[in-house]
């Protein structure tokens, strides 16, 4: 199934064009409609020295807020009409001011969301929880990275594979994703030493059945060797030119090691490129 509907996650200019630039890319691949979803932070009421909020304060704060949101539509909608695309944007108000917790109920009706992978230079609120919206929404998450390109054409796809629940979940909702790049990789951590007596977990049965769909797939596997996951996975990309990681977010094997306490730590972080991730 293609992405008809992309909800694009703006929670800053920081990352507002490189997450127009992915959904864009998208949108005119797959003639998609998009969605900007943005939040702004509701002023705190300070109190003043005689013991009164600091009215001031708010209104000085909530004209400023009014001001960015403006300016990012703004934005937004120019970067859409250039590209001939339909949209919508939707602007929120919220206590903590993250667009990803204010577009859960946006993202839970799309095919596809999109937002900016965590800069660990970059002020804590000018990127959203990533998180938020992989536990809360039900649909697959691209995380575009902070460095290197914003959009790809895609063409090399590692898929990480452990035969677990959430690896199948994100194997067949980047489907339409595989079925164009030109090579898809079923990369297997660890593989089982009998592989005629797991097939599952080795990875050649999901290779099957996606080639079935007329991805070009192969399946290859690594010992870890006392590294960490997260490195294998980074050694293999940089090994194949991959442009695009899938990923299943939380299992109970070796990506639970990964995205335990990893997620935001290697893929949301540091992962140097696109990474499609499903729950």
């Amino acid at each position: 199934m293609p992405f008809k509907t992309i909800v694009a996650i703006i929670q800053s200019h920081d990352d507002a064009e490189r997450v127009l630039d992915c959904a864009i890319s998208f949108a005119e691949r797959f003639n998609s409609h998009v969605i900007g979803v943005h939040a702004e932070a509701l002023p705190v009421a300070y109190t003043s020295a005689v013991g009164f909020p600091d009215t001031e304060f708010i209104q000085v704060a909530s004209e400023a807020n009014k001001e960015r949101a403006k300016s990012l539509a703004a934005l937004f909608s120019s970067r859409m009409n250039t590209a001939g695309r339909p949209f919508e944007w939707r602007s929120h108000e919220c206590y903590s001011g993250d667009s990803a917790h204010s577009g859960i109920a946006s993202a839970r009706c799309a095919d596809l969301v999109i937002a900016a992978q965590r800069d660990p230079d970059a002020e804590p609120t000018a990127t959203a929880d990533i998180d938020a919206l992989l536990f809360e929404s039900g649909r697959p998450v691209l995380v575009v990275p902070h460095a290197g390109p914003s959009h790809s054409s895609y063409r090399r796809v590692v898929v990480a594979w452990n035969g677990s629940r959430e690896a199948a979940r994100a194997a067949f909702d980047a489907l339409p994703m595989i079925t164009r790049a030109d090579h898809t990789e079923i990369f297997v951590i660890d593989p089982p030493d009998d592989l005629d007596q797991n097939m599952e977990a080795s990875g050649a049965e999901i290779a099957a059945a996606l080639a079935r769909h007329g991805a070009r797939v192969t399946v290859t596997g690594k010992a870890s060797s006392g590294r960490s996951i997260d490195q294998v996975l980074q050694e293999q990309i940089a090994a194949t030119g991959a442009d695009l990681l899938v990923l299943g977010a939380y299992s109970h094997s070796w990506l639970r090691q990964l995205l335990f306490g990893g997620v935001t730590r290697t893929v949301l972080q540091s992962m140097p490129i696109a990474t499609f991730i499903s729950r």
